[in-house]
């Protein structure tokens, strides 16, 4: 069943594909992906990506394999296939999780489903997303087939980080991360924080693939869209200051830290406004209460809940300030490159999870802590100088490094090297 992709690439993108891949073999690849598909977070949308650009690929022959849930998206020449457990599980969030392990079962069932299916016209390659890439492993073992890991994050540290009480296990996570690492044909971690970890895993060949903004694609594809109105949504005059976060509400994201730092500043700074997009119902709940119990009056922070990606650059091009408070985690959010894309000034705490792409002529990095964290608020709200120029700097950033131009020729590089070598492994296998 094919679909049309809500961002779709121009025809002069596609071109430039075909060119620099038809010189490659051509390959068999399964994409693995298990998440909840479509989604408008973080990994879905990288997966989405990664698919149409291979997809692209001269002749190259792409099968997507992903949970049962999400929407239904285009991505030409691309066979999409779901794995649906039995019984059913719904709403599987990000990050570990027993659903996300009980729906894993049933997705490497299928994964070795589609392999035996296939065995007269084997797949010549997996494309192995998360944990998913322990599945490849274990393929690689029993079949030979080569795998490239998408290393979106430490999965050893991510287990820790959602269980503390993991830590005793911890040693031993990291034993089977390194050898997924070791045996792969390749790593693409999205930061420089994972590309040094999977040196240290004994990776043979490691390509950094960032994220790219999500600002930057076909605007034919909007024309006559009406623009959502950021401050009608939330109740805002003109004059208010808008303070920004777009995101999941999970404990990882900060929100706790953005929150109480807002605290800190609502009353010495009366024209700031607190808006928050993104998150789930029972979320949006608790940072609702956790904020009043703050004292924050309901009238100053606004929880708007999810909205679509589509309507992303509108809303960031209507903030005074957008926020990244994260607090876990080594790999950079997606949403940064958008943030610093879009023309205006971010706040984001001073961790690697930042710090790997931003530095203070780009952003206003801050401590983890709300006394901090409410200062750089302070701080940007009364320097109208600082804002702009942070701002200007970030834009010509993310032009430079991270579009959609750039993470297509370098998958494309990536494909290209790595292609004799897994038509080598097939003809001896």
């Amino acid at each position: 069943m094919k679909y049309r992709l809500v961002f779709a690439l121009s025809s002069r993108d596609r071109t430039e594909q075909r060119r620099t891949a038809i010189l490659a073999p051509n390959m068999k690849i399964l994409l693995l992906a298990p998440q909840p598909f479509y989604q408008e977070r973080g990994t879905p949308i990288a997966v989405r990506l990664a698919a149409e650009v291979l997809a692209g690929r001269s002749d190259d022959s792409v099968t997507l394999m992903t949970y049962h849930e999400g929407a239904d998206v285009s991505i030409p020449n691309v066979t999409h296939k779901r794995v649906i457990p039995y019984p059913r599980v719904s709403e599987i969030q990000p990050g570990f999780s027993l659903k996300k392990l009980y729906t894993d079962c049933f997705f490497f069932i299928s994964l070795l489903a589609e392999l035996w299916r296939n065995r007269s016209d084997q797949y010549q390659l997996i494309h192995a997303v998360e944990e998913s890439v322990f599945m490849a492993l274990f393929v690689k073992f029993v079949a030979g087939i080569p795998y490239i890991y998408d290393m979106d994050s430490s999965l050893s540290l991510q287990v820790v980080e959602k269980m503390p009480w993991c830590k005793y296990f911890h040693p031993l996570f990291q034993f089977f991360e390194k050898r997924a690492i070791k045996n792969s044909i390749a790593v693409v971690p999205v930061c420089d924080a994972l590309a040094a970890l999977a040196e240290s895993g004994g990776s043979r060949k490691i390509m950094i693939l960032r994220d790219i903004s999500l600002l930057d694609y076909d605007q034919k594809e909007h024309e006559g869209r009406t623009e959502p109105m950021l401050r009608t949504e939330a109740g805002l005059s003109e004059d208010a200051k808008i303070i920004l976060y777009v995101g999941n509400l999970e404990k990882y994201q900060g929100i706790d830290l953005l929150v109480e730092s807002f605290a800190k500043i609502w009353k010495n700074a009366p024209d700031a406004h607190l808006v928050v997009i993104g998150g789930i119902e029972e979320h949006i709940l608790k940072y609702q209460r956790r904020s009043e119990t703050l004292g924050v009056p309901k009238d100053r922070s606004h929880f708007l809940g999810p909205r679509p990606v589509a309507h992303l650059a509108a809303y960031l091009q209507q903030a005074d300030i957008l926020t990244s408070p994260r607090v876990l985690g080594n790999n950079t959010p997606m949403k940064i490159y958008s943030y610093i894309h879009c023309g205006k000034p971010l706040l984001a705490t001073n961790l690697p999870t930042h710090s790997q792409v931003l530095d203070n002529n780009v952003a206003l990095l801050c401590e983890p802590t709300p006394e901090a964290f409410s200062k750089g608020l302070i701080r940007l709200l009364a320097d109208e100088m600082l804002r702009e120029r942070l701002a200007k700097a970030a834009y010509l950033l993310a032009e430079e490094k991270y579009t959609f131009e750039v993470f297509s020729r370098r998958l494309n590089e990536l494909y290209d090297r790595v292609g004799y070598k897994v038509q080598a492994i097939a003809a001896h296998a």
